[in-house]
């Protein structure tokens, strides 16, 4: 029996310290030398302060910034730890509303955001693009459209005192093309966008 066993249990103890110790470790380091700045969460730094990441949406709320898609994202209600409320980008508990694209409640939700979309950008020159009307899989997509950056320069631009022409500029630069050329679309990194534009206003607002 022994003889059986004392093969295994080696090979179990050399796989163990290969694939959970040494692999993990190579992999970590490797990863940590050659993308340092994927590694450690995309990190976004302004004056030596980490202001968010690249990876997870931040809920902007006021005019003068571009807004993010709404997040469906939730954290235990403090009234009452046995229900959950509202907690937009909330990292802690990334997920989606589950709700079926024939739920009667999922369709009211997106037809008032549409029309709340709709009064706090009535200048807005495009239509509404679906993305700032639905929330991601993940309730953390910190990106949005092209076009739903777009429909929000007016507001923006009246907030900011700026040209509308400045504003569109500063969302071509922001604009991420697919990925290797063909996969998924164009998208704007909403914080990225936000960034630039304290920047060119002289300095951060919120």
């Amino acid at each position: 029996m022994l003889k059986h066993l004392k093969p295994a249990i080696l090979l179990t103890l050399v796989l163990t310290v290969l694939t959970g110790l040494a692999y993990p470790v190579a992999i970590t380091g490797l990863a940590g030398a050659l993308f340092p700045h994927q590694a450690h969460g995309s990190l976004i730094e302004r004056n030596g302060a980490v202001v968010g990441s690249e990876l997870i949406g931040q809920n902007f709320t006021r005019p003068d910034y571009f807004h993010p898609r709404p997040s469906a994202t939730t954290t235990t209600d403090p009234d009452d730890p046995a229900k959950t409320v509202p907690a937009p980008y909330n990292a802690a508990s990334s997920g989606a509303s589950n709700a079926a694209p024939s739920s009667r409640s999922f369709i009211d939700g997106v037809l008032a955001l549409a029309g709340q979309l709709r009064a706090e950008n009535p200048d807005a020159e495009v239509a509404l693009p679906i993305d700032l009307a639905t929330a991601s899989a993940s309730g953390l997509d910190p990106h949005i459209s092209p076009q739903a950056a777009e429909f929000q320069v007016p507001r923006v631009a009246k907030a900011r005192g700026m040209a509308d022409a400045d504003l569109r500029a500063m969302i071509a630069h922001a604009t991420e093309g697919r990925t290797f050329g063909v996969l998924g679309e164009a998208t704007v990194n909403v914080l990225k966008l936000n960034l630039a534009l304290d920047e060119a206003s002289g300095g951060a607002r919120r």
